[in-house]
């Protein structure tokens, strides 16, 4: 499928002359290992956006408590719509009204490695292990490193799928576990939420 047809949920929910969100009517993936974004997402309910770069999309869910460097922490995470490459830098104020609307900041972001593979170890196609329900990565970020995976756990009727995000492997002694929301810093800029919102209130 065509990152074209894969976008049309995304920019169906939004008005593009409200928000400052990319519409990613470019968006191609370039060479490279593929990439990953961790958004804190201020909205309705402060949670945080997971996404991984598939192709010419990210990937996305959103993760209620954070990704968490703790292996003993397995942490909901809810499929959304996917979301054009262009989204891994979007930082600032979604409209009030507007689809999410509330205050995002990029808290961090890299690349990583798809380690999936069958029962005899042969590599398995990313995508396809994600359509399977489970897939394996290594993180290369500024902030999380190391090995986690995705588990669909269950598959509603409706289409409401449920996952969990967990990290494999023993924890880091030097690792960055889940941050205060609030207090968390942009890997981007350097700022928190609440600065992000101010910036964008004396525009």
């Amino acid at each position: 499928m065509v990152a074209a047809d894969r976008l049309r949920t995304y920019r169906g929910k939004r008005d593009f002359e409200r928000t400052r969100e990319p519409s990613g009517r470019a968006a191609r993936a370039e060479g490279g290992a593929p990439r990953f974004v961790v958004q804190i997402h201020d909205a309705r309910r402060m949670h945080f956006d997971f996404r991984l770069q598939v192709g010419d999309v990210l990937r996305s869910w959103s993760v209620p408590k954070g990704p968490s460097g703790d292996p003993a922490d397995k942490r909901l995470a809810v499929p959304t719509e996917d979301h054009p490459l262009e989204y891994e830098d979007f930082e600032g104020v979604i409209p009030k009204g507007e689809y999410g609307g509330g205050t995002v900041i990029v808290w961090d972001r890299g690349t990583y490695e798809p380690l999936s593979h069958d029962r005899r170890g042969r590599p398995v196609d990313f995508a396809e292990s994600l359509e399977r329900g489970h897939a394996t990565f290594r993180l290369h970020g500024s902030k999380l490193h190391g090995e986690y995976a995705l588990t669909r756990f269950r598959s509603g009727a409706d289409g409401e799928d449920a996952w969990l995000l967990v990290r494999k492997g023993p924890a880091r002694a030097d690792g960055h576990g889940t941050p205060d929301p609030r207090r968390a810093r942009s890997v981007r800029t350097g700022r928190t939420l609440a600065q992000v919102a101010a910036d964008a209130g004396r525009r």
